[in-house]
Order: C-alpha cells, then structure tokens, then sequence
C-alpha cells in the first residue's frame, strides 16, 4: 500500500549519549539549521553523507541511526 518511511533516531542517541543540538552541530560539522530539523522531525529528510557525519559524532553507526517503518498501518485495536 504505502511506501515504507525511514525514522531518524538521532535525537533519541544523541540525549542518550548526553549531547544538546548544539554540541552535535559542533561535533559533526553539520549546520545548527539542519540538527534542528531532524531534532525535530524524525521523518526529515537529510543526505547520506550528513547522517554518517552524525553517526561519526556519536560514535554509533548509521544503522543505529535509523529506525525502518512499517509499509502497513498498525491494526485497530478492539
């Protein structure tokens, strides 16, 4: 039906690893405007390249970067 949609986890591991937008913006060299868009919207979309230099910062790789979405909704509870 639809087409699966990728989550970013990047504010999840970076508040777990202690960083704030700003040290990360910092730490990976990547604009405070873009760590600001994906802080908030885990669905934005950003480059390869900047999620391996995010993932860099972190000392994560880019897979624990991202969560994958389900191409099919939940089912309704009953």
């Amino acid at each position: 039906m639809g087409k699966a949609l990728a989550r970013l986890r990047i504010r999840e591991v970076a508040e777990a690893k202690g960083f704030s937008m700003g040290l990360l913006s910092r730490k990976a060299n990547v604009t405070l405007a873009v760590i600001r868009k994906v802080w908030r919207d885990a669905h934005h979309d950003i480059s390869f390249r900047t999620l391996e230099k995010i993932a860099a910062a972190l000392e994560v790789p880019v897979s624990s970067l991202i969560e994958n979405g389900d191409e099919s909704p939940p089912p309704p509870e009953q």
